[in-house]
């Protein structure tokens, strides 16, 4: 994990987006312009969440979230992205 710098607030979380698949299972090689969103990534920060309502999610974990969810981020030359928990589908 890298040391983020970046603290999320309430239930918000940081999410570091994994690489898109650049082949198929069979072997095609995929052009960045057909590329797809990644909809998988791994939890780097995470807040305090909601009082009375802890975070299920902890630092660490591989996440699946919503195609579209969350906000886009570049810090220091990275990708992520940050959401709210509850736009997080499931723990891998």
């Amino acid at each position: 994990m890298a040391n983020l710098k970046i603290k999320p607030l309430s239930d918000r979380v940081v999410i570091e987006p994994s690489p898109a698949e650049t082949k198929t299972s069979s072997g095609i090689i995929i052009p960045d312009t057909a590329k797809e969103k990644p909809q998988e990534g791994i939890v780097v920060a995470v807040g305090l969440g909601k009082q009375n309502e802890p975070l299920t999610v902890k630092t660490g974990n591989k996440v699946l979230y919503g195609k579209y969810s969350g906000t886009e981020l570049r810090f220091n030359g990275k990708d992520y992205l940050i959401m709210r928990e509850s736009d997080i589908l499931a723990i891998i």
